[in-house]
């Protein structure tokens, strides 16, 4: 079976390996061009480029795959799949109706909830305690099309939305090859989503990156885990930016209330700081603008915050 592989980021590399383990011909990879990252700014190729090069598989890198020049490109593949792994394009009608068997899609969410492009990020963000993976054939519209196969997976209290994108990866990887499998014997059904229960998950921005102590504990405890890789949460302190790496799941206790935001003093292993309603949140690891990331006991004895102190 012929199969042209679409994906970019870290999430989609397992999907593809399992398609190089199988008993699959990928005979093409697209992926999104490489863009500036880091410091210098210097571009930086998806990992799924990476991946494909590694196996000496042709990679394609369009602006934007709707353009007329690819068509031709794509045609010539013949496909029979085309399987489409957190691409982070919209696909056009005619590449939807190209291959023999469709358009396969892996999803990091359980659909019809969490449409989007970050279904991970907002499952944690919305403190989720469970999530999954969904694949389904493509249709126009956004995550819309029937779903193949679902499958459950736990969100603990402390995973980060990088932690569990690599957990679903592979969950993922797993369930495409037993859907192409069923789509290719008949054995698979494509069963339609109910539209009632859909919900949206948007791209992440920056915006959503500082943090606002008026908000209680669980809420922020969930933003820190939930910006985590990426673009990480942060707070302005003494005039500079500390990003917060890691907090405490709450443990629920009240104190009386402080001003949202004050520094209450250290832990055993971080720092604690006064949210809204009396709730408390223990932070566990930081990184100090021009430093490396540390233990935010560290951080908090080595710039010696006092007790009482703002941390705005």
């Amino acid at each position: 079976m012929r199969v042209v592989f679409l994906g970019t980021p870290e999430f989609a590399v397992p999907s593809l390996e399992a398609l190089l383990r199988g008993a699959y011909e990928v005979c093409a990879v697209f992926t999104q061009p490489d863009r500036p990252a880091g410091r210098g700014q210097k571009p930086h190729a998806p990992a799924v480029k990476h991946r494909a090069l590694g196996a000496r598989i042709q990679v394609f890198q369009p602006e934007k795959i709707r353009n007329p020049e690819n068509r031709p490109v794509i045609e010539s593949l013949r496909p029979d799949f085309i399987v489409v792994v957190a691409y982070g394009q919209i696909l056009p009608a005619w590449l939807l109706q190209l291959p023999r068997f469709g358009c396969i899609n892996v999803h990091g969410s359980l659909l019809p909830r969490y449409r989007g492009a970050a279904p991970v990020a907002w499952a944690v963000l919305n403190g989720d305690a469970t999530t999954g993976i969904t694949t389904m054939l493509m249709d126009e519209h956004l995550d819309t099309g029937p779903m193949l196969l679902k499958r459950e997976v736990e969100i603990t209290a402390t995973m980060t939305s990088g932690e569990l994108a690599s957990k679903l990866a592979i969950v993922g990887a797993e369930l495409l090859i037993r859907s192409l499998e069923g789509l290719q014997t008949g054995a698979l059904k494509p069963t339609p989503q109910d539209d009632a229960c859909a919900s949206l998950a948007p791209r992440i921005t920056k915006e959503m990156a500082p943090i606002l102590w008026s908000r209680d504990a669980w809420s922020i405890h969930n933003q820190i885990r939930g910006l985590n890789p990426w673009p990480l949460a942060h707070v302005e302190c003494r005039g500079q930016r500390l990003q917060i790496l890691m907090s405490r799941p709450p443990d629920g206790s009240k104190m009386p209330e402080k001003e949202a935001g004050t520094f209450l003093g250290t832990s055993e292993r971080g720092m604690k700081v006064a949210c809204a309603e009396g709730s408390v949140l223990e932070i566990l690891e930081v990184h100090p603008a021009g430093k490396k990331r540390m233990c935010a006991r560290d951080y908090a004895n080595g710039a010696r915050l006092k007790p009482g102190e703002p941390m705005i």
